[in-house]
């Protein structure tokens, strides 16, 4: 048994929780729009064409932003083509991802499916192939209340009322050689900088993501956020961060060690803005939207091969792509994830999980059946529902393990919340040891503790193995269980994680 010891004290917080950080993704990429949330002839489909089984989950699951409508597909995509009576939108070809788009579904279907999901929406726009023009257009046909060509235009469409989309993405991995209108970062943070301008002067309340680097491998990295702010610092409110990781090759031990990289990310992020934010002297602060991270089984290591991966396919609508199913050992790592957002939340204060539904998500449907939850689904789903309040620095000391790739990390990761209003702290944590439980200590300084009000684990089940999914089949082999051995002592929280594990543990505690 591997031991850990884990230190909070009330006085000593990151900041209060972002809502904003459990955000998805729905992307017009595979089956993730069409037969995910919406599928018109579904018999769980409701009058609209919107999967009700699907809406279900995304409300159970918390998902508080979604972001929309890519991703790649965006680069190449004319949102004009998405408005309008259905039956005189084009048909168009996307090069992202080697498919027809039908344009059924477009701005004024997911502001509605928004709505009923009881989602905020974060709207993406094609700084690929359009532009200035482009930007202020969307905002003006979106935001406007009225009496203007693009707003009259959004009434004759159906809707009266403004969307009043908030948070914009300008753009998506501009960087990247595989995206359709690649630039190099002078060129990308000028024309940020010009949309931005004249997004907002249509509507001076929108907040701006900027694109940064489309991962920490870039070799464009670090020098690409610093040019792209270098220009757009006064217009942008985040800049955007990606990152995908996978277990390669059985090294078991690297994946479950990867949220270290994560932690890498935002950090060296982090000391980029800042480092603008002091040359420029200025009290402006941007902070990091982390809007695509997730496990992804990516076919070719190389991120500039993703362009490449359907080419050879036939045009067609909607296929199967990517549509990873998730084990025992892929909720864990998640679960590592979203501590790292947790922990870093005053700075990240947008994250969108990518995706939602089929496309590397943690729901899956299938066409004319059923939907159901991957095993990834309940760290998100938990930690939506519990981390509320102010985020708790944690200190942690105990055993280590040693990863080939990232190096050093704590057997035990830990983020930690307290929820003042309600009177609970909640506690987060992940054993990645492959074969040991974890005996685990959390002193809380500053309260008074008192019972274990919840306590769930995620981990390996009954016969099965670290491999273990939840299939259309099996929905439900792999899930939430009641934790026994987790109790308050004198102060102390003790509790014995089982071997590769996830688990959350809420409890009583007022201030001392």
């Amino acid at each position: 048994m591997t031991k850990t010891h884990i230190t909070v004290d009330r006085e000593f917080t990151v900041g209060p929780v972002p809502r904003r950080l459990f955000g998805s993704f729905v992307e017009h990429m595979g089956r993730c729009v069409y037969t995910g949330i919406y599928e018109p002839a579904h018999p769980n489909a409701d009058e609209n064409g919107y999967r009700t089984d699907v809406l279900d989950l995304t409300r159970e699951m918390g998902v508080s932003i979604v972001r929309y409508p890519g991703g790649n597909f965006v680069s190449g995509y004319h949102w004009e083509d998405g408005i309008g009576p259905v039956d005189q939108r084009p048909r168009r070809i996307d090069g992202a991802w080697h498919t027809i788009e039908t344009n059924a579904f477009g701005l004024h279907e997911f502001a509605a499916w928004a709505k009923l999901a009881n989602v905020e929406i974060m709207e993406a726009i094609n700084l690929g192939t359009a532009g200035i023009k482009e930007a202020r257009a969307i905002v003006e046909y979106a935001n406007h209340p009225g009496g203007t060509a693009w707003s009259d235009k959004r009434r004759a469409n159906g809707s009266k009322d403004p969307f009043g989309i908030k948070v914009w993405n300008l753009g998506n991995e501009l960087d990247g050689p595989w995206q359709i209108g690649h630039k190099t970062a002078d060129e990308y943070g000028r024309l940020a900088q010009e949309a931005g301008k004249a997004m907002k002067l249509v509507d001076p309340s929108i907040e701006l993501v900027a694109v940064g680097s489309s991962n920490s491998h870039m070799s464009t990295f670090g020098e690409w956020e610093y040019q792209v702010l270098s220009h757009a610092y006064d217009e942008v409110d985040y800049i955007s961060l990606h990152a995908y990781y996978q277990e390669h090759d059985g090294d078991a031990l690297s994946f479950l060690a990867s949220a270290n990289d994560m932690d890498y990310f935002i950090e060296s992020v982090i000391s980029t803005v800042d480092a603008v934010k002091a040359k420029r002297q200025t009290s402006k602060s941007v902070n990091l939207s982390f809007d695509e991270w997730n496990v992804w089984y990516q076919q070719k290591g190389d991120a500039e091969d993703q362009l490449h991966m359907v080419e050879k396919a036939p045009w067609r609508e909607h296929p199967r792509l990517i549509e990873d199913t998730y084990n025992v050992t892929d909720a864990i790592v998640v679960g590592t994830y979203l501590n790292s957002l947790l922990r870093h939340g005053d700075r990240v204060t947008i994250a969108n999980q990518a995706q939602l539904v089929n496309v590397i998500a943690p729901i899956r449907s299938e066409e004319n059946g059923p939907a159901w939850r991957q095993t990834t689904y309940w760290p998100f789903a938990r930690v939506a529902e519990l981390a509320k309040g102010q985020i708790l620095r944690t200190v942690t000391s105990g055993d280590k393990f040693e990863s080939k790739q990232y190096g050093d990390a704590d057997v035990v990761d830990v983020s930690a919340t307290h929820d003042a209003d309600a009177g609970r702290v909640a506690v987060f944590l992940a054993n990645r040891g492959l074969e040991e439980s974890a005996d685990v200590t959390m002193t809380l300084r500053g309260f008074q503790a008192g019972r274990v009000t919840r306590a769930e684990v995620l981990t390996v089940p009954e016969g099965g193995n670290r491999f273990t999914a939840n299939t259309e089949d099996a929905q439900d082999a792999v899930g939430l269980v009641k934790l026994e051995d987790a109790a308050v002592e004198d102060g102390q929280l003790r509790v014995s994680l089982p071997p590769l594990s996830w688990a959350v543990i809420e409890i009583d505690a007022t201030e001392a």
